[in-house]
């Protein structure tokens, strides 16, 4: 059976269909991110690519740039590291937003005064 993600790579005709304008720029500006002509290596781009899909959690992202990134020369070591730089990053995130629950709970027990 097909992953969701691999069902729904057909479904990516309804962009082309109904916003050829749109998808087409869309095309343009992955493209000039990921040209040869940056000035991070391309490993380096698609290693940080990696990181930011895994945190975002984008199942078409994280395989099209761990090929990508293979593709570039990347080691599973380097994988590995990009990967717990996405995992440091999201748990940080919560640890940080944990302060906005303090903020909510503090303003809201002010609020009851």
């Amino acid at each position: 059976m097909a992953t969701p993600s691999e069902d729904s790579r057909a479904y990516g005709r309804i962009y082309k269909k109904h916003t050829p304008d749109v998808n087409k720029i869309w095309g343009e500006l992955n493209g000039a991110i990921f040209s040869e002509d940056r000035e991070v290596p391309r490993k380096y781009l698609e290693l940080i690519a990696v990181g930011v899909a895994l945190t975002t959690q984008c199942e078409f992202c994280i395989e099209g740039h761990t090929k990508a990134a293979v593709d570039a020369g990347a080691t599973d070591a380097e994988l590995a590291e990009a990967s717990w730089v996405a995992a440091a990053l999201r748990a940080g995130g919560a640890f940080t937003h944990g302060r906005i629950a303090f903020q909510v709970a503090d303003h809201h027990r002010h609020a009851e005064d």
